[in-house]
């Protein structure tokens, strides 16, 4: 759908009996406020056996590991694998559920209930997401398996990110949660702002039944 306005800002919602998107927090929310997940290193510092660990953080300074600074390729093989146990209730059964992973250093693979949620993610600044709703288990509990691994596969990755004067940490070291959203929602919107203060809008939506009002409220 495109829309025309003449404003600064724009507030969308679908017509259909409003639902607000819900937020299910796996991890901590930052450092000094985490959650324990098992762990387990292949290498280093307290490798070889399962172990806790407080995400999000990085896996050295919770002590497993190695430490590794710029140029020291001690270790290019080394993976953390995170495991941790969740529920969802049955009433967020006809609901669209998504993971959302903030950030994982460097690449991560995600399974629930021992399937793939997708793709291998790359790259450990930014924020990814897998839509889980058909792996999920309504009526008890649910398996989440990241493993990380601090090395990417993708060497245009290691370059950006592996090959700078600092500290290069491991691990799942930014929140992790569910975003419950109703079926029929919007996925995202795409501004062509002008310097005359007028905008193109794309409104890209999802499992919106025919006839459905998209609304913008400016």
């Amino acid at each position: 759908m495109k829309l025309f306005f003449m404003c600064a800002t724009v507030f969308l919602t679908l017509n259909l009996n409003a639902q607000e998107t819900q937020y299910q927090y796996l991890s901590g929310k930052d450092k000094d406020h985490t959650v324990t997940w098992d762990f387990f290193v292949n290498t280093g510092m307290k490798s070889g056996t399962w172990d806790k660990i407080q995400v999000p953080s990085n896996w050295e300074q919770q002590g497993f590991g190695t430490y590794n600074y710029y140029k020291d390729t001690q270790n290019p093989e080394e993976t953390g694998q995170y495991k941790y146990k969740f529920k969802v209730t049955k009433s967020n059964s006809d609901k669209e559920i998504f993971i959302i992973f903030e950030a994982a250093m460097t690449e991560a693979e995600v399974k629930i209930n021992g399937k793939s949620a997708g793709v291998i993610h790359q790259g450990g600044f930014y924020t990814f997401q897998y839509n889980i709703t058909p792996l999920l288990n309504f009526d008890g509990e649910n398996l989440l398996e990241v493993k990380v691994s601090k090395q990417s596969t993708n060497k245009s990755v290691n370059n950006a990110e592996r090959k700078a004067d600092f500290w290069l940490f491991g691990g799942i070291f930014r929140p992790v949660y569910l975003k419950i959203l109703p079926k029929a929602h919007v996925d995202r919107i795409a501004i062509d702002a002008k310097a005359n203060g007028s905008f193109n809008l794309d409104a890209y939506t999802e499992n919106a039944p025919l006839g459905s009002v998209l609304k913008a409220q400016v």
